[in-house]
């Protein structure tokens, strides 16, 4: 397992990093297959004017003046967005997750007020970012940064306009200087691409995402990496890229993940009818629907149909499959190290916080400096973790209801837990889903660090027993499922181009 180095709940989505050298500046990257467009060329854009222009020239005087004399803090602004924005921007998402990472609370009479898009600013106000909602989120966020980098590298090797420190050598350039073209602007793309996925998905931050994606846009300007033209162009790519993104999301099923009492107790019945078994809500007040019994049918991004990774049937209540596991959580329970309590806090990932998805991107960030990706590499790793992280939910969240497995607080007398117990059924593990699922796609990308990731996974599984959430049949199924969830995302990545 790997080790628990930090406290115990210290889990920071800030990562400290400085503008870095690329080790790739894939100049094919623009003829790799994008996820949401057919090709780069779905979208037009005009050449830009000659680097001799007067009007191209006239940019380049703007730009000059513009870097020079910085106040505090816009030089703050250009160390922090640095050459790679697609980290800052996961830091962003992954803070909002956890702001709203946060359970309704019961009204006075015991029930139970859902927050609703209709009604963002509620109460309660809306989202609850919970596991995958977070999923949802990051996926939709990166696939569209993907896109439209991919769409602006294309252009940018077709029409090759050189950086404005090139051109003009007076120029003064914040970051590490490489060959690549500067219109579109990547940074254009991926701060405008940002904003409006995540003002769709947090309706209430639009005032702060508005002033994050003008500080981005504008310490372009400072830095000196991109002039007016180059920033316009980038801005043409990203609004196009982000309206089909939420085209998708507006039709994925999302909408009706979260079922009302009469359509939650059907899919209770059906379990029971089918198994003898089903799951209750043990907390008090009782919740009155479990958590989004139907994202099990939201739309996947790279598994056909999701019965193809649904799980096999679990061990009955009372099997001696279902004793001998009862037996470990309740000895876990009597016994467990400080180092175990630990390693159940550390992958708690509850309310607060960004959730497992949210635990995985903040590692990813990690190996994306550590191997010194370019922007589009960057958004390439994320966007097939996440992905696999969303399809991962869906098809746990599938065959969790589908199953309806009650909890080990539930099966097991006077049993208790050190973490609380989730708003949903018990089987498989959604941690061990998400994080089988992570791992491996990680290992993909990263193949120095496969033994290292697939060691956290399994921690991660572990965490969840050592904290009484659940049996160990539901981490084991859990990490399968989500690997062979990400061997669908994998066989995708490995035939967009990108490993050519």
């Amino acid at each position: 397992m790997v080790s628990v180095s930090s406290c115990e709940n210290e889990l920071p989505t800030h990562f400290d990093f400085n503008s870095y050298n690329f080790t790739d500046l894939d100049v094919d990257g623009g003829n790799w297959q994008p996820i949401l467009l057919s090709s780069a060329t779905d979208i037009e854009l005009a050449a830009p004017a000659d680097v001799n222009s007067a009007e191209y020239q006239a940019e380049l005087s703007a730009l000059k003046t513009a870097t020079q004399n910085l106040t505090g803090n816009q030089a703050e602004a250009v160390q922090y967005w640095t050459n790679n924005p697609i980290i800052r921007w996961n830091e962003i998402a992954l803070d909002l997750a956890t702001k709203y990472n946060l359970i309704p609370p019961p009204n006075p009479d015991g029930s139970y007020t859902l927050p609703t898009a209709a009604n963002p600013e509620g109460p309660p106000p809306f989202p609850f970012a919970h596991p995958p909602y977070t999923s949802r989120m990051l996926a939709y966020l990166s696939v569209a940064q993907f896109d439209g980098l991919i769409t602006a590298w294309h252009y940018k090797y077709e029409y090759n306009r050189p950086a404005p420190y090139v051109t003009d050598t007076d120029i003064q350039y914040a970051y590490k200087k490489n060959t690549l073209p500067s219109y579109p602007s990547d940074g254009a793309v991926i701060a405008i691409v940002s904003r409006d996925i995540l003002k769709a998905m947090f309706p209430l931050e639009h005032e702060y995402l508005n002033a994050r994606a003008e500080e981005h846009l504008n310490s372009l300007i400072w830095s000196g990496s991109n002039t007016a033209s180059d920033i316009e162009a980038g801005t043409t790519i990203g609004t196009a890229v982000k309206t089909v993104a939420l085209a998708r999301a507006s039709t994925d099923k999302m909408s009706a993940a979260q079922t009302p009492k009469p359509l939650s107790d059907q899919i209770k019945q059906e379990a029971f009818d089918r198994f003898g078994w089903a799951w209750d809500n043990m907390e008090v007040p009782v919740r009155p629907v479990g958590l989004t019994p139907r994202f099990g049918e939201v739309t996947m991004w790279s598994v056909p149909n999701v019965e193809d990774v649904r799980v096999p049937v679990p061990p009955a209540p009372g099997s001696p499959a279902f004793e001998t596991d009862a037996k470990e959580l309740n000895s876990y329970a009597k016994n467990i190290t400080e180092g175990q309590r630990k390693i159940a806090n550390w992958w708690s990932d509850g309310l607060g916080t960004y959730t497992p998805p949210g635990h995985w991107n903040r590692r990813t960030k990690e190996y994306i400096v550590k191997y010194e990706m370019n922007p589009l590499r960057a958004a390439r790793t994320f966007a097939y973790l996440n992905m696999a992280i969303m399809d991962a939910g869906v098809a746990c969240w599938d065959s969790k209801y589908y199953y309806h497995y009650p909890r080990p607080i539930q099966t097991i007398k006077g049993f208790k837990t050190i973490l609380g117990t989730p708003n949903f059924p018990s089987y498989p593990s959604g941690h061990s889903t998400f994080s089988g699922a992570a791992a491996e796609v990680l290992s993909y990308i990263f193949p120095a660090e496969a033994n290292g990731v697939r060691s956290w996974a399994r921690e991660a599984a572990e965490s969840r027993i050592f904290g009484g959430i659940h049996y160990r049949f539901d981490s084991d199924s859990g990490l399968e499922q989500g690997k062979q969830v990400a061997a669908y995302t994998i066989t995708r990545a490995q035939n967009d181009g990108a490993d050519d």
